[in-house]
């Protein structure tokens, strides 16, 4: 039996001024993900480092990422979002600050992991995508893409001006200076997410019931089966988003035009979770999910046969456009099928999976890069991964057509 409320308070004006500050502190507050990514190369001539021991360090940020999102997400189920979003502000400067003077590079896995990954990213995602969740009925799917959109338009905003300053300073200088903005900005945004959602004090009232078993099965069941499809879409997801810098250079290009293919990849992704979002109130997150996951395997297995300046901007900009709504998709299954009293955690738990994958599938792509040269295997090891996510969200579907 799937679980609803339909909100007292519905789609009110403070749902769409908490929507915008939603999306402005995620679209802040990720910039962990890809300043990283933008100074990847960098770091690994400085440290004397491969390239896949420099990846480390997008993977601590991401595997940080991930596991603190469950625990941000069961906080934000008891006290609501704002504290574990200013909490995560004073560690996300924080993590800044020490990694910009990390003499050693496992100094910075402990800075990107435990305080910009684990403490700092994780409060201002997973987190606010389930809330969101909490305020919106009509219009909960498009709701979920524009806030989820934030780490996207981060990917738009931040890779451009962190490898500028990386040019015209360097990698540490800049680390800096992104933690002094964060520590400035973000906390009046935080302000704004005081009040609670009604969906959430009803289930304090006792006014929800919990679900049986969701699409025939038991909820931890369903919970699990997202879990997994999550680690599997976002190993593949990463191989372009955190190697198309290094992939451009390998290629002869400048950095700067790999950084505006990651920009680019990420600017079409805003567009693509809109659209997804929109189409989701037609037919629902597992279809989104399933169309989605389809598109994006088409398109790992085109960027193998791509290496020229042209094609890659297009790859890129196909690669944004086709995968976009796969990971919003994850929260509305979840708000759909399961306990809304639950979402915070719940929907943390699907969504810190997907990061992990994204670490995972990051460190992948590096040490098959490291392994043979190129990127060829780590693209076809990518694929593989979207499948086996493709399987899954075949399965949920069949069983929640069987269920009508």
């Amino acid at each position: 039996m799937a679980v609803d409320v339909t909100m007292a308070a519905g789609e009110s004006r403070y749902a769409y001024v908490r929507l915008a500050a939603s999306l402005t502190l995620m679209t802040m507050g990720t910039v962990g993900m890809y300043a990283i990514v933008v100074a990847l190369k960098p770091i690994a001539l400085e440290f004397g480092a491969s390239r896949s021991s420099a990846s480390l360090a997008y993977a601590a940020t991401m595997v940080g990422f991930g596991l603190g999102g469950i625990m941000m997400g069961r906080w934000s189920d008891r006290v609501g979002v704002m504290w574990p979003c200013l909490a995560g502000t004073v560690f996300l400067a924080l993590g800044f600050l020490l990694a910009a003077q990390a003499t050693a590079l496992w100094q910075l896995y402990i800075a990107q992991g435990l305080l910009i990954g684990l403490l700092g990213n994780a409060a201002v995602f997973a987190p606010l995508v389930a809330d969101t969740t909490l305020w919106f009925h009509r219009r909960r799917g498009i709701a979920v893409a524009i806030v989820a959109s934030g780490n996207y338009l981060a990917g738009v905003v931040w890779p451009p001006i962190v490898q500028y300053y990386i040019d015209a300073s360097d990698w540490r200088a800049t680390y800096t200076g992104i933690g002094i903005f964060c520590l400035l900005a973000m906390p009046p945004l935080c302000l704004i997410l005081r009040r609670r959602p009604v969906a959430v004090l009803a289930m304090d009232a006792g006014e929800t019931v919990a679900a049986t078993r969701p699409l025939s099965l038991a909820p931890n069941g369903l919970q699990g089966l997202l879990c997994v499809a999550g680690v599997a879409c976002c190993v593949a997801m990463a191989v372009p988003q955190v190697h198309i810098v290094a992939y451009a250079s390998d290629l002869g290009l400048t950095a700067q035009r790999g950084a505006e293919m990651l920009a680019l990849m990420l600017a079409t992704g805003i567009v693509s979770r809109l659209v997804f979002g929109w189409i989701s109130d037609s037919i629902g997150g597992l279809s989104t999910l399933l169309v989605g996951s389809s598109l994006q395997a088409l398109t790992l297995f085109l960027f193998m046969f791509v290496d020229t300046l042209t094609g890659l901007y297009l790859m890129s900009a196909l690669f944004g456009l086709s995968q976009g709504g796969i990971v919003p998709s994850y929260a509305i299954i979840v708000r759909r099928y399961l306990p809304p009293g639950q979402t915070g955690w719940r929907v943390a738990m699907v969504l810190s999976m997907t990061l992990l994958g994204m670490a995972l599938g990051g460190w992948l792509a590096g040490l098959l890069y490291d392994l043979t040269g190129s990127y060829r295997l780590a693209f076809i090891n990518a694929v593989a991964f979207n499948v086996l996510n493709m399987v899954i969200a075949g399965i949920l579907l069949r069983r929640s057509r069987q269920e009508l």
